[in-house]
């Protein structure tokens, strides 16, 4: 176990001018209270199954943030798994060292040191682990061996899960990138159901799916589908990670809307969908030289009523959001459902009729926390005057060995805890 360490980082503090005098005060500022590490545990000693983990430990494990029962403790997600994308033959090709892999569900305490509590692997009804592979032919991307020589079979068991909650009755809830799809989960870690866009016809999985979300999210771009979700009693709150590439790649590129959507849990469908805009990557973050793809959202935590904290991200800045749902248009089952539209809600640069939800900046994390590694994806609440953030490291992959052994990246998983200036609520 590792100990927790306090964050000693120089704080950025706003200055506050008030006219008339002659000196300027310094406006409160959001403060890191602490940082911690989560072990890196080699992926063998967590799953039994694996046959060779090629030297690829714990990661991965911040793409999803939910408070436990306890305090000082959180469940956790992986996404699918140690993957890369090697240039092999003139074309990137994505890879799965470990294709055997389990996505799952941790119960991580940083009580007292940092310890990994419970390990939760998701299964199919038959109790085979679902794995993180690709799921099919046409959607998503052929599955390649560490090497990227060898083509792997498709599975369409199969999850990139993102983020987790837990319901009333102690159920796990996740989204996933793939589809994208909404996955209702057992205690002990067996899919109950998976929701998917209609028209997908994803057949042959180990478990129930129901094709209930609108059909136009499967023009998700690879690898962005839900990345966000929150909870509040029985609804949920999921967000597309990126502009849907509606009608095409071009447009989804440079457009700066995405959407989040509404689920009510006893009814089993969706009840809101809802533009977000993100903010113009030109001033978020200038080191990417105006491209507006790599603006995303990674993480949604439920604060009151309809009002939610959104993580808005590229690899390197990131910034916390509260937004208003009940003041945006719900456009669920409209006009911008239909794949005909013309122009599409990607398209639009007047966003006036279609009222996205209103932002307030709650945090800029790249001041807050300078020395936070990229991709913040976990994002909870602890109390009105506290938030917790995670970082995704990708299992650490850098580069692998002409042996198959990893050469890990050296990026270490972390749970941050943040005071705010001021009460949410």
């Amino acid at each position: 176990m590792l100990r927790p360490a306090l964050a000693g980082l120089a704080l950025a503090a706003a200055t506050l001018v008030v006219p008339g005098t002659a000196t300027a005060k310094p406006a409160p500022a959001p403060v890191v209270v602490s940082d911690v590490t989560i072990p890196s545990v080699p992926l063998k000693e967590l799953q039994s199954s694996i046959q060779d983990d090629r030297g690829v430990k714990l990661g991965g494990i911040g793409s999803g943030l939910f408070p436990a029962s306890r305090s000082g403790e959180f469940w956790m997600v992986t996404d699918r798994g140690p993957n890369g994308q090697p240039t092999v033959a003139g074309e990137k090709r994505r890879t799965f060292p470990i294709p055997e892999f389990a996505p799952a569900i941790a119960r991580v305490s940083t009580r007292f040191g940092v310890e990994v509590k419970q390990w939760i692997p998701i299964t199919g009804r038959s109790g085979r682990p679902v794995t993180g592979m690709s799921n099919q032919a046409g959607h998503d991307e052929l599955p390649y061996t560490w090497d990227g020589l060898t083509k792997l079979g498709y599975n369409p068991s199969g999850v990139d899960t993102e983020d987790v909650v837990v319901d009333r009755h102690g159920d796990f809830w996740l989204v996933d990138e793939y589809s994208p799809s909404l996955i209702h989960v057992s205690p002990k870690g067996r899919v109950i159901a998976r929701y998917v866009p209609q028209g997908l016809n994803l057949t042959g999985a180990d478990y129930p799916v129901k094709d209930v979300l609108p059909g136009i999210l499967s023009l998700r771009p690879q690898n962005r589908g839900f990345e966000g979700l929150a909870i509040n009693g029985n609804t949920l709150y999921l967000a597309v990670q990126s502009p849907l590439q509606n009608p095409t790649k071009a447009v989804g590129d440079v457009s700066r809307t995405a959407r989040i959507l509404t689920f009510d849990i006893r009814r089993g469908r969706v009840t809101g969908e809802y533009a977000y805009q993100f903010e113009d990557i030109t001033t978020f973050d200038p080191s990417y030289n105006g491209d507006q793809s790599q603006m995303k959202i990674s993480g949604l935590a439920h604060v009151a009523g309809d009002r939610i904290l959104v993580d808005e991200r590229t690899d390197k800045v990131a910034h916390v959001y509260e937004i208003n749902l009940a003041k945006a248009k719900n456009l669920l089952g409209g006009r911008y459902d239909r794949t005909s539209t013309t122009p599409s809600l990607e398209a639009l640069t007047d966003l006036t009729q279609v009222r996205p939800a209103p932002k307030t900046l709650v945090a800029d994390l790249s001041k807050v926390a300078p020395t936070l590694p990229g991709k913040v994806e976990g994002l909870a609440i602890l109390d009105p005057r506290t938030i917790v953030v995670a970082n995704d490291n990708d299992f650490g992959l850098g580069e692998f060995g002409t042996d198959g052994r990893l050469v890990d990246s050296g990026v270490k998983s972390r749970i941050v805890t943040i005071k705010l200036p001021k009460p949410l609520h």
